[in-house]
């Protein structure tokens, strides 16, 4: 029980979870002191899009690229420097692999930034803009609608009084007095803030954690001298559980990513972030790690059978990376680590995904966001298979 269950559990949390929220605190940190001094010098020098594009991109998270999207939205910076940013991006996956390997992960990092610099000047050369192509068209339609509206009679049931019908037929369906108890289970969380409690039981997990991991300390020494408690065991543990507990009072939503967090407003605000952003992390990060022991434990698969997938798993990597959000892609990283992938995999996976920062430009331009997604396909492909050849 505690090799196959508990163990899995206090690894993410001790492995990764407490090393991310130190990361997600201190760039969450710079995005609040420094980050308006980017974008605005990003506006000032439109030529140099795609580079800043990469390095907002390349930063771990998905803030760095979200803050460019309204700024597309408005024209402010080029399709090239979004290409630039989305290819650039390992989203939450980039926290996974730099508590990890930090050495692997910069290496892989410097690669990304390579990418997608060079994808996001391309994408500007070939003038590839769906936004701006259908700017004419979408003018010309919203003209037209502003011109049938004027004439149209108004609609049944809008309004006040219209919204208060619909709102009194919906609870009365059946189910809805229990979606009525689940929200208020949740606001309760909510309200009592437990990203309090994430940091601090995060102080002494991280006090523990780092000897552990790097093993500059025998885990049997610490054990005895507490009288026979595991202090990784059950600070992990520990630890994911009240990731768990934070992940639900978000109610599962994409590590909490918007504009706004995107920006934190306060220290308070990134702080609160900062623990939403390492729950999420962590959450699936234990996902990864449990399935994977329990699916090895119970077949005696090891993964080293998809080493020989070659280009097909690069395709597959590749594809999965179309998946917007950072959940599929944590647990597909979760699995690289856990040795169930083999590099190449990983780096068209990583190429490919675009993270949270796709979600808000899918809101804000719906054709730009589904030819971006495409595009970061393409170098993924054949980036990874070119790793094929050379490992």
């Amino acid at each position: 029980m505690t090799e196959l269950v508990l163990r899995p559990l206090a690894d993410a949390f001790m492995q990764v979870g407490v090393y991310v929220a130190v990361m997600v605190a201190f760039f969450g940190w710079l995005r609040w002191r420094h980050g308006d001094r980017v974008t605005d010098g990003l506006t000032r020098h439109p030529r140099l899009g795609p580079l800043v594009g990469a390095l907002l991109g390349v930063s771990p998270g998905c803030g760095g690229a979200i803050v460019l999207m309204p700024l597309y939205a408005r024209r402010k910076v080029s399709f090239g420097t979004v290409v630039a940013a989305l290819t650039a991006t390992m989203g939450d996956s980039s926290w996974v692999v730099l508590a990890w390997n930090p050495g692997f992960a910069l290496r892989l990092h410097l690669l990304l930034f390579a990418v997608g610099l060079v994808t996001g000047y391309v994408v500007d050369a070939l003038g590839i803009d769906p936004a701006r192509a259908a700017a004419r068209p979408r003018l010309r339609e919203r003209a037209g609608q502003a011109l049938a509206t004027a004439g149209a009679p108004t609609g049944v049931g809008t309004g006040a009084a219209g919204s208060g019908a619909v709102a009194a037929a919906v609870s009365a369906l059946p189910g809805s007095a229990r979606r009525g108890r689940r929200a208020g289970l949740l606001d309760g969380l909510r309200r009592r803030d437990p990203a309090a409690a994430f940091w601090g039981l995060t102080t002494p997990a991280f006090a523990v954690s780092v000897p552990v991991v790097f093993q500059l300390v025998d885990p049997g020494v610490l054990t005895r001298a507490l009288g026979g408690v595991d202090p990784y065991l059950a600070l992990g543990v520990l630890g994911t559980l009240i990731a768990l507990v934070i992940f639900l009072a978000g109610s599962g939503r994409l590590a909490d990513d918007t504009l706004e967090t995107a920006q934190p407003a306060s220290l308070r605000a990134t702080l609160r972030h900062s623990a939403h952003e390492a729950s999420f992390v962590t959450v699936w990060v234990a996902v990864a790690y449990l399935g994977w022991q329990l699916f090895s434990t119970t077949t005696g698969f090891d993964g080293s059978e998809l080493a020989l997938a070659g280009l097909l798993g690069v395709l597959v990597g590749a594809g999965i990376g179309l998946i917007p959000g950072c959940a599929v892609q944590i647990v597909f990283t979760g699995l690289f680590i856990s040795g169930g992938l083999p590099l190449p995999t990983l780096v068209a996976n990583a190429i490919s995904q675009d993270g949270d920062a796709l979600i808000p430009l899918a809101a804000l331009r719906r054709r730009s966001a589904a030819l971006a997604t495409v595009i970061t396909t393409v170098p993924a492909a054949a980036v990874g298979a070119a790793l094929l050849v050379l490992l």
